[in-house]
């Protein structure tokens, strides 16, 4: 909540700023009363008295001064009658819409305040004081929604990532302080166990500064490349590594013209998705990437023959640190962030991506397309 010394000052402040703009507001209604009064004291006898000659006045001075003298003051009496009357409505009527507009920028220095505090829930309804204010309102929320959203998952994300960086530093803490106690000695298959633990920490904060990048907005060099090109650099690139874990990459790559991208990035996006396929595929197993095109966009695929995915996780598959196997996920050394990059890195190119399974057992299948060029 807001100190109460400042909550006074802002509470003097709204009540000096609704003070100020009544009292504008009957400043000028005053002025054009006086203004108005001024006008027909002058000018009304003098057309009155006119009128008197032109109907043929008989009447002599004396009663010709009187009648006038009768007329300005009826015409003054009755218009400062009117003018009283109309002063007095004006003000009320100002006087409540000055409440209102010190309602509504009440309820928005509140709703700020809470934010200011961490309280990302708060809203401004709307005033009903016109679309200006409606707008303003509009503008509000939807910024309080924006930083509500940042900030959950600024918290999801530091709790993810303390969670993924608990495992590796027990492990490294556990094999220093056996080696120190003589339980463990300091040999090859220990370091390596050190080692594998600070890989993946490394490897963890190059994915997190990866998806952040990419989230925020990468600048992307953007070209008119071949489809195909794409997806067979990518192969290529992976190639090694299905070697070396025994699992067949085929490729199924049909001419579909071009697509406007930005080559590395769109490399590490099919990248990613063919090491998330080999983390998942058994030895001896096929994962398949292919290129074609279909109506107005080029569609690539990535299947395999692996463990599958129930249709309960589908949904959340490019979730940051999600995983459907935390546990095997774990071993096979995936941080639950390279499948976020892929999504934030399509999306950045104008495309979408999704994901399919036949069930847990029957493998899985990931699409990306992107708008093809002409």
């Amino acid at each position: 909540m807001t100190d109460p010394p400042v909550a006074a000052t802002t509470s003097r402040a709204r009540s000096r700023f609704a003070a100020r703009l009544l009292v504008a507001q009957a400043l000028v209604l005053v002025a054009g009363a006086l203004t108005t009064w001024l006008v027909a004291s002058l000018v009304g006898p003098a057309i009155f008295t006119n009128h008197l000659r032109e109907a043929g006045d008989n009447h002599t001075t004396e009663e010709t001064g009187h009648l006038e003298e009768a007329f300005a003051s009826a015409l003054l009496v009755s218009i400062s009658l009117a003018l009283l009357a109309a002063v007095l409505a004006a003000l009320a009527v100002s006087w409540y819409f000055s409440r209102r507009v010190q309602r509504s920028i009440d309820s928005v220095a509140e709703a700020a305040s809470q934010i200011a505090t961490g309280h990302y829930g708060a809203r401004v309804s709307d005033p009903g004081l016109g679309q200006e204010f409606t707008t303003l309102a509009l503008s509000y929320n939807q910024l309080a929604e924006k930083l509500e959203t940042t900030e959950a998952t600024r918290r999801s994300m530091l709790g993810d990532l303390a969670h993924e960086m608990r495992t590796p530093l027990a492990t490294i803490d556990a094999h220093l302080e056996a080696v120190e106690d003589g339980i463990r000695p300091l040999d090859e298959q220990t370091l390596g166990v050190v080692r594998g633990s600070t890989a993946r920490l490394r490897r963890l904060a190059e994915d997190m500064a990866a998806l952040s990048r990419a989230e925020e907005g990468l600048h992307l060099t953007l070209g008119l490349t071949d489809a195909v090109t794409v997806a067979a650099t990518a192969a290529e690139t992976a190639r090694d590594r299905f070697v070396a874990a025994g699992v067949h990459l085929d490729t199924d790559l049909v001419d579909a013209g071009r697509v406007r991208v930005d080559a590395e990035r769109m490399g590490q996006v099919l990248g990613n998705l063919l090491d998330n396929a080999l983390r998942h595929t058994r030895a001896n197993g096929t994962v398949t990437l292919t290129c074609r095109r279909i109506e107005d966009w080029v569609e690539y695929r990535v299947s395999d023959t692996g463990d599958g995915v129930a249709a309960a996780h589908l949904p959340h598959l490019f979730d940051r640190f999600y995983r459907a196997d935390t546990s095997r996920d774990r071993r096979r050394g995936g941080s639950g962030i390279g499948l976020a990059i892929a999504k934030a890195l399509v999306e950045a190119h104008g495309g979408g991506i999704s994901a399919t399974s036949s069930g847990v057992g029957h493998g899985s299948t990931f699409t990306v397309r992107l708008p093809s060029q002409p």
